[in-house]
């Protein structure tokens, strides 16, 4: 029986947005557990759709588990040196005092930048290699949206990725860490590393493994794990609004011969460099979204479904810009249903005068970008709600929610669900507990980006993809990076980076 460390901090940061990630909003429950120390680790995470749910499930009637500190801040802004300070502080000290232990396992996500590390995981994992040292074994799970870095491979000894997107699978990769670690356990820790980087960006939108040529990719990069020649073969697809010098799409390899991490990695970076002209999906403005909507609702029998992807606050979105809504009323699209549209104080005004009231409202419209403006009307509020609920979809199933006060606001034929926080609309169950059942409804425009299709593509008639104005940017060109290398394609296909600050070196 080993002593085994765990623990977590996640963040997937968005360079690109106006705001901050503070160490208060690691501290919120929001749609995922607030900060977590020693067995509160215990009590909130097993049984959720957290890779260190299933990690405990393998581990914890086999070993003695050690919990440290876990902690999500979800996607936004730069995360706050304090912030990163005093979490990483705090779980780096839990470590020292529980040495000694046999291995430590991190449930990380890979795409995290703070105000003085653009590689924010790397840092981490070099302060616990400080605290271990090199004998002890650090086996790691991350987001499929990481960008990895050499420091991020150089500190730890296995890395287990998600493998779908939505991400439906972060229980299995847990599990998969946990194979990898027992790997180690019994074998010793593996000198072979080898990491290659893509030489495009992959913006989110192309990354879904729900078809080719993403689905190829994992799968290839499944199949290679289990010829047994490497610990883990990893696939990740990066995230584009993430500005350091190894943002995009990687493989890494860990393995026991360093000639078998070269090869392997090889093998797969060489295969999703022939289908780089593959990846691409077709994206509609607004208006245009809502009239080919409409038009298709007039015979389906199932909700049309657009993404608002550039608002998705999974992508560091503010959840609050207005041009779908806008878009929806300007064509009268009676029977849609939008969410989930953050606005603190519209969600108070309308608790404040009750059910069955109506009120004029300025809703949203109060983060930017530049352009996006409240949407102003009278709304009748349908049902308020505490905001609580529990998700039951495959992307993030089993969550306990606390959202804040919530209302559904209904105008001229259209609901929107408006909460105090910011929670991207992958679960119906954010409809649902409003009293409102997303399959009735003729079209259901969502704050999202690819986990919408985990539980709503099911009951969809098609799904569309808008292009209305939020943080998140679809267009990598339209990003202003400091710190990418040089020489790397924006996009599949695309032109390459050209610096306008000296200090990033050439590919």
């Amino acid at each position: 029986m080993a002593r085994i460390a765990i623990g977590g901090m996640q963040h997937e940061t968005n360079c690109f947005v106006p705001s901050v990630t503070d160490y208060s909003y690691f501290c919120s429950h929001r749609d995922r557990p607030p900060l977590s120390r020693g067995e509160e680790v215990l009590a909130r995470l097993p049984g959720t759709s957290f890779a260190i749910s299933g990690f405990l499930e393998e581990m914890a009637s086999k070993h003695e588990i050690i919990p440290l500190l876990w902690a999500s801040g979800g996607a936004g802004g730069y995360v706050t040196r304090d912030a990163f300070e005093r979490i990483a502080a705090e779980l780096v000290s839990m470590l020292s005092l529980a040495m000694p232990v046999d291995a430590v396992y991190l449930d990380l996500h890979g795409a995290m930048v703070t105000e003085d590390f653009e590689d924010g995981e790397g840092e981490l994992l070099r302060r616990v290699r400080a605290v271990v040292g090199d004998a002890i074994p650090v086996v790691i799970s991350l987001d499929y949206h990481a960008n990895v870095t050499p420091e991020m491979v150089a500190f730890s000894d296995a890395m287990a990725p998600y493998l779908t997107y939505p991400h439906v699978d972060r229980i299995e990769t847990g599990r998969r860490a946990a194979h990898a670690l027992a790997t180690i356990l019994a074998k010793g820790r593996p000198r072979g590393r080898a990491l290659r980087k893509l030489p495009f960006l992959l913006p989110l939108n192309h990354q879904c493994t729900m078809v080719d040529p993403s689905k190829a990719v994992v799968t290839l990069s499944a199949d290679m794990e289990k010829r047994g020649d490497a610990i883990t073969v990893a696939y990740l697809a990066g995230f584009p609004p993430s500005d350091l010098f190894d943002c995009g799409p990687s493989v890494i390899v860990h393995a026991y011969d360093q000639e078998a991490a070269d090869r392997l990695a090889d093998e797969l970076a060489h295969a999703i460099a022939l289908l780089e002209p593959s990846f691409a999906t077709p994206m509609l403005q607004p208006d245009e979204a809502v009239k080919v909507a409409m038009r298709k609702a007039e015979s389906a029998n199932r909700p049309v479904i657009i993404a608002d992807t550039q608002d998705n606050p999974g992508c560091g979105g503010s959840a609050d810009t207005t041009g779908m809504l806008a878009a929806l009323h300007r064509h009268g699209a009676r029977g849609a249903a939008l969410g989930v549209l953050c606005d603190a104080e519209a969600a108070a005004a309308a608790h404040q005068v009750g059910e069955g009231s109506v009120l004029s409202l300025a809703l949203g419209g109060k983060s930017g970008p530049a352009g996006v403006v409240p949407f102003e009307g009278r709304f009748r509020v349908a049902r308020l709600s505490n905001g609580q609920f529990t998700t039951t979809g495959p992307c993030v199933g089993g969550r306990t929610v606390d959202l804040g006060p919530t209302a559904l606001l209904v105008i001229d034929g259209i609901s929107v669900v408006v909460t105090s926080k910011r929670m991207q609309a992958h679960d119906q169950e954010v409809f649902r507990h409003l009293g409102l059942e997303p399959s009735q409804q003729k079209i259901l425009v969502l704050k999202s980006t690819v986990h919408v299709r985990a539980h709503f593509q099911p009951i969809a008639e098609e799904v569309l993809v808008a292009l209305a104005p939020g943080g998140h940017v679809v267009d990598p060109t339209a990003y202003d990076y400091k710190k990418l290398r040089a020489g790397v394609r924006l996009y599949p296909l695309g032109p390459a980076h050209r610096p306008r600050h000296s200090h990033q070196a050439a590919l």
